[in-house]
């Protein structure tokens, strides 16, 4: 279904005003890593802080309980070793976490303009986009030039968002990368071997390839750019994280979010026009 022009207009102008304020923490953060004392950065550093709540809460629509208020919250904490929130994280590491909540907002609204539904003014909440988007039919996936593999990647995609709302954060990060390898195995294998000379790839066929090897090639190619470079570590060895193991990969909710950040990028790349 053709999304709403009246709402695509308020995507667009909340993802402008997320971007002014990644912009500008990128700015402080690096006048705070350099001069962390300095009284000039730390006045300008609270009220972007205070700017970003005001934007948080108007996409959590008010709900503290809302994740993205969670992330928000949680942001300025730091963890002892048994695991317990206290106060006292580093202005230059508390900047940097707040660009994270501000590039999960990104990645959320960018994922639902294809035609979905969306966080529109601010009476309006982010959850119940999410919502009105995981209950819609799948329209994603109308890039991947293998017919056979669109139904399966649409599939794994809200199952992904499903884990996400249930914590299952190990399962969700293995199903972001397994549909990000998809996606960019089809693309590569659409391009071809001697069409992918130029980017330098390794002997053998692609399917050998490794997960790792398979972005970087599709990066040298120009088929996506470098958004696979936020990939956490965790992500990129998600072949070795079996079910059976999901407790020692350990994967906490950021790492499951950035995977998925990082996914809807890549489906930017090989879909302009979304």
């Amino acid at each position: 279904m053709p999304i709403d022009e009246n709402l695509r207009g308020q995507i667009e102008t909340y993802l402008s005003h997320l971007d002014g304020l990644i912009s500008r923490g990128c700015q402080l953060r690096d006048a705070l890593t350099t001069d962390p004392s300095s009284a000039s950065p730390i006045a300008a550093t609270r009220a972007w802080q205070e700017d970003c709540g005001v934007t948080i809460n108007q996409l959590s629509g008010g709900s503290k309980a809302h994740w993205l208020a969670r992330s928000f919250s949680e942001a300025f904490l730091m963890r002892s070793k048994d695991g317990r929130a206290v106060e006292g994280a580093e202005p230059a590491e508390i900047v940097t976490r707040l660009i994270d909540v501000l590039e999960q907002a990104v990645a959320t609204l960018s994922g639902m303009g294809d035609g979905t539904s969306a966080a529109g003014s601010s009476s309006a909440s982010l959850s119940a986009s999410q919502s009105a988007a995981q209950e819609a039919p799948p329209q994603r996936f109308d890039f991947v030039h293998n017919p056979e593999l669109r139904p399966i990647v649409e599939q794994a995609y809200l199952d992904c968002r499903r884990a996400l709302e249930q914590e299952n954060y190990d399962l969700a990060l293995r199903t972001s990368c397994g549909i990000l390898e998809a996606i960019v195995t089809d693309a590569l294998a659409d391009k071809g071997l001697g069409a992918l000379a130029a980017a330098s790839p390794p002997p053998g066929n692609i399917a050998d390839w490794s997960f790792n090897t398979r972005l970087a090639v599709a990066e040298k190619a120009g088929l996506i750019r470098n958004g696979c470079a936020r990939l956490p570590a965790v992500a990129r060895t998600y072949r070795d994280h079996s079910d059976a193991e999901s407790g020692k990969a350990a994967v906490s909710e950021r790492e499951a979010r950035q995977a998925g950040q990082v996914l809807n990028v890549v489906m930017r790349d090989l879909d302009p026009g979304r």
